[in-house]
């Protein structure tokens, strides 16, 4: 078994700072897991406490039922690809591949034999004998990971493999990956800043801000059932749309109020979140996915329906993104805005926002059928899916959840 355990793990440097804060998260023997957060969040620094290239200041790390705390890199038998290949210049794909090997005194032809194998798993048998400048990109991304293959480690702990890549090129390697993951059935971490990337290919994702693990779950999960705002606003592309309502309670149920419009909650939706009864005459936090709005003019049944008039519009050929300005209070809390930055060069971005405040207008964007005739200025209905609407406490940031009963 390599199952990996974080064990309230915690890591201070000298300079006082507190990269990761009493982490504790169990990866499953054979299991993918995606470590993602903005920068800065302590993802690599977790990842290097599993290599043991940085010491651990508190709690401890288990691989295999053996705490490795205390042992070498070398002692720990795992393989580790780096954003940058670190590919030698002068040896050929195949010594590429085969370096840790000999480097470790394997026989020849166990070597061969492991070679080969990776070659024909990663598609390189054909350029086994051609040297990394007469690769692209892929090719070398495809030898870094068959030198890490080859030695057969417990783990495999991956370090934004794929941010070096063009985007079409990091859309076909994060499926090579995956795959290649699955049929050799090692357990994996794998760390990156790129929620899709962390979607499209976990097992399970573990959300980390500012050392600390938000939410760790499978990829349907963690979209459908954010823990917090940070996660809700930080999951999905486009965002998430977050204002601020009123909920009311009447003859007719539920309702929540945006600006000075209101949409019914449906009561299965209360009746699974009993809890929101108790926000009545109080304000919290609504989110709705950009899917759940639809162009009013083409849905086929009545349906809620939010007022607004049209900024921009992304013909993507499958759909259309609308940008709908609509009358309401965005929610503009540290949560919400340091789950919209991804790099540090938006922090500035970011502290400008939190100082402006709320406003009393909001951009909400929907993914409209690309049938849709909507146009720049257009004065528009947006239906919305209340059944998918999704709850927060404004104070807490926690998330309303559906009752476990």
């Amino acid at each position: 078994m390599a199952e990996v355990i974080f064990d309230k793990v915690e890591k201070v440097y000298d300079n006082d700072v507190h990269a990761v804060h009493d982490l504790s998260l169990e990866i499953r023997d054979g299991e993918f897991v995606v470590l993602v957060g903005p920068s800065g969040c302590g993802k690599t620094t977790a990842l290097r406490m599993v290599a043991g290239l940085e010491e651990i200041t508190d709690g401890k790390v288990s691989i295999g039922g053996r705490v490795v705390n205390d042992l070498t890199p070398k002692e720990r038998d795992i393989a580790m690809v780096f954003q940058n290949y670190a590919l030698y210049p002068h040896l050929s794909v195949s010594d590429n591949i085969g370096f840790g090997l000999r480097l470790r005194k394997t026989p020849k032809n166990v070597v061969e034999e492991r070679v080969a194998w990776a070659a024909k798993l990663l598609g390189l048998t054909p350029y086994l004998n051609r040297r990394p400048k007469e690769l692209s990109g892929g090719q070398r991304q495809r030898v870094a990971m068959g030198r890490a293959i080859v030695r057969q480690p417990q783990v495999f702990l991956m370090d934004e493999p794929l941010s070096n890549l063009d985007a079409k090129l990091r859309v076909q390697m994060r499926a090579e990956i995956a795959r290649i993951q699955h049929e050799v059935g090692v357990t994996t971490i794998y760390v990156t800043h790129d929620q899709v990337e962390a979607m499209t290919m976990g097992d399970r994702v573990a959300v980390m801000r500012r050392g600390e693990l938000q939410q760790m779950a499978e990829p349907h999960k963690l979209y459908n059932a954010p823990n917090n705002l940070f996660v809700a606003s930080f999951i999905g592309s486009p965002a998430m749309n977050i204002v601020e309502a009123d909920v009311m309670r009447g003859d007719g149920g539920v309702a929540v109020r945006i600006g000075d419009q209101e949409l019914p909650v449906p009561e299965d939706v209360v009746r699974r979140r009993p809890a929101l009864s108790g926000y009545a005459g109080r304000k919290l936090a609504l989110g709705i996915r950009p899917e759940h709005l639809e162009d009013g003019i083409l849905s086929r049944n009545g349906g809620a329906r939010l007022k607004g008039r049209v900024l921009i519009t992304e013909a993507l050929g499958s759909e259309i993104l609308a940008h709908v300005e609509v009358k309401a209070t965005p929610v503009v809390t540290e949560d919400v805005v340091e789950g919209a930055v991804v790099d540090e060069a938006e922090h500035e971005i970011a502290a400008d926002l939190l100082e402006s405040g709320n406003g009393d207008r909001s951009t909400f964007v929907g993914r409209f059928d690309p049938s849709s005739q909507v146009r720049p200025d257009d004065e528009i209905e947006l239906v919305v899916d209340t059944e998918k609407l999704q709850f927060f406490d404004l104070e807490t940031g926690h998330a309303i959840h559906e009752s476990a009963v």
